[in-house]
């Protein structure tokens, strides 16, 4: 019921997500500043995201994290997970019970996977759309997330779609979701319009408030 995307970008991670079910990114993300980024999906176990970050944490090798938590975990059939470290490639894992149609695909600092797909080709179509986008981070994002949607997508209509990216300060510079409508991810990249061009002044005011500059709204002296 979910395509997403999980990226290393310098000393950035971000993911993109998008489903049917309601709410994806609420249950799917799982980021950590300085450690990695990790996806859980399909018939969804958040707690394994959390698993996949700890074990990062740990030691650093995301594919020996990924080993670690699908080794441990009794119901690991049901799960499709991934993950991305501060170096190396992406790994994937999709459980035997995964549902429908399903595929992963990774690359150096990358990951992709989805299931209920349309087509095996989407996570290539994430991946590919995502190294030749340009722009911020978010903005590489949600152009591999409708490249992914133009190409089909999940085998029926996706109402939900979310976006987060962690850097340098300890929580998420942007986590956006657009939790149920017809057109998510059209939605999120109108969300991320609005969002983006403040992201790095919010930043500032949780780090140093006095130099902050003003909201600009009614009532702020």
């Amino acid at each position: 019921m979910t395509f997403s995307l999980v990226v290393r970008d310098g000393e950035r991670f971000g993911i993109a997500a998008s489903s049917s079910s309601p709410a994806v990114a609420a249950r799917v993300a799982h980021l950590r500043p300085g450690v990695g980024a990790a996806a859980s999906q399909n018939i969804t176990d958040p707690t394994l995201g959390t698993r996949l970050l700890e074990r990062l944490a740990e030691h650093g090798d995301a594919g020996r994290a990924l080993s670690e938590v699908t080794e441990a975990a009794d119901t690991i059939a049901y799960r499709q997970l991934t993950v991305v470290g501060r170096t190396g490639p992406g790994f994937a894992h999709s459980g035997s019970r995964t549902l429908g149609k399903h595929a992963s695909a990774t690359a150096d600092g990358a990951v992709a996977a989805g299931n209920m797909l349309c087509g095996e080709h989407i996570p290539g179509v994430l991946l590919d759309a995502y190294a030749q986008a340009t722009g911020e981070l978010e903005e590489r994002l949600i152009t591999a997330l409708k490249a992914a949607v133009d190409a089909g997508g999940e085998e029926g209509p996706v109402f939900s779609a979310g976006l987060a990216v962690v850097a340098d300060v300890d929580w998420r510079v942007t986590d956006l979701r657009v939790d149920w409508a017809d057109d998510p991810v059209d939605r999120l990249a109108e969300l991320l319009g609005v969002w983006l061009p403040q992201r790095d002044d919010y930043v500032r005011r949780g780090l140093d408030p006095s130099s902050a500059p003003s909201y600009g709204v009614p009532g702020d002296l």
